[in-house]
C-alpha cells in the first residue's frame, strides 16, 4: 500500500485554505498554513512532499517564500504550486524565475489542481525509478533542480574517491560534507528516497557496472577493487539491484561496443 504524499497548504484566505484541503485529503496528507512566514517554521520538524502557496499574502508573498525554499538546500528538492490572481505573463515569468515548478491562476479548478499535484509526485517517481533499474543513468538525473542535482554530484564524488576505504561510512561521510549525521540522513532520503549507506551500495554498484562495461576487468577483479567480501556477494548485489547478473550486463554491453561489419 502506498503511503500519502504530505502536502503543505498555504493561503491567508480560510475559506480558500478550507475548501482546497477539503478536496485533497483524501488523497494525500494535508498540513495547512495561513502565513508563509509561519510554513517556513514547520520545516524545522516536518517533511513536505510538495507544496501549494498563495501569491498575494501579507509579511511575506509566495514568490519570496518560493525563493526562500528552492535557495535552501534542505528543501530546494519540493515541488512548489503557486497559486495567484495575477494572471499576466510577466507574473507568470516571476513565478518560475523564483523557482516555481507550477503556477496556476486563479479562478482554477481542483481538478487540474489535483492532476498538476500527481502529474509532479509521478514525475519525481518515475525518474528515480529510472535511476535505480538503469545502471548507465547519471545520479543528477533524480534531482529536481539545479540545488539537488549538485547536491547529489558532490555525494557521488565523496563516496567514489572513498570506494576503496574500508572506514568509509555515513559519519565520514557526514563529515566531508560539514553535514550532522541526522540531517544528512534526511537530505538524502528526501531528494533519492534511499538512505545514505544504500546510496554508498548503489553508488558502488554502478561504479561496478561502468567497469564492466568497459570489459578490461574480470568480475573478481571488480568485486576486490569495490571492496566486496566476495564474487559471489557483488553478483547477488548488482543482480538484485538491477535484475541482471555482472556476466550478462558485461556480455550485453561489450556486444554493444563491436564494430559493425
Amino acid at each position: 500500500m502506498n503511503t500519502k504524499a504530505n502536502v503543505l497548504l498555504i493561503d491567508d484566505h480560510a475559506e480558500l485554505l478550507e475548501f482546497i484541503a477539503d478536496d485533497l485529503m483524501e488523497d494525500y496528507h494535508i498540513t495547512k498554513c495561513a502565513s508563509a512566514l509561519d510554513a517556513y517554521s514547520l520545516f524545522e520538524h516536518e517533511n513536505f512532499d510538495l507544496i501549494v502557496s498563495d501569491v498575494m499574502m501579507p509579511d511575506m508573498d509566495g514568490f519570496e517564500f518560493c525563493e526562500k525554499v528552492k535557495s535552501d538546500m534542505n528543501l530546494a528538492h519540493i515541488p512548489v504550486i503557486l497559486l495567484t490572481a495575477k494572471n499576466t505573463i510577466e507574473s507568470k515569468i516571476k513565478g518560475l524565475e523564483y523557482g516555481a515548478d507550477a503556477y496556476i491562476e486563479k479562478p482554477f479548478s481542483l481538478a487540474f489542481l489535483r492532476a498538476q499535484i500527481a502529474s509532479l509526485l509521478k514525475n519525481r517517481t518515475r525518474v528515480k525509478e529510472f535511476f535505480f533499474k538503469n545502471p548507465a543513468s547519471q545520479i543528477q538525473q533524480i534531482g529536481q533542480n539545479q540545488s539537488d542535482k549538485e547536491f547529489l554530484m558532490k555525494i557521488e564524488d565523496i563516496i567514489l574517491q572513498n570506494l576503496e576505504n574500508p572506514q568509509f561510512n555515513v559519519d565520514k561521510m557526514a563529515d566531508f560534507l560539514c553535514m550532522s549525521r541526522p540531517t544528512l540522513y534526511r537530505k538524502i532520503n528526501v531528494v533519492s528516497s534511499l538512505s545514505p549507506n544504500e546510496l554508498i551500495n548503489l553508488t558502488r554498484l554502478r561504479k561496478a557496472a561502468e567497469l564492466l562495461a568497459q570489459g578490461k576487468l574480470k568480475i573478481y577483479e571488480i568485486s576486490n577493487l569495490l571492496g566486496y567480501s566476495s564474487a559471489q556477494h557483488f553478483s547477488r548485489n548488482f543482480q538484485k539491484q538491477f535484475a541482471v547478473s555482472p556476466s550478462e550486463y558485461q556480455h550485453q554491453n561489450s556486444s554493444k561496443d563491436r564494430p559493425m561489419h
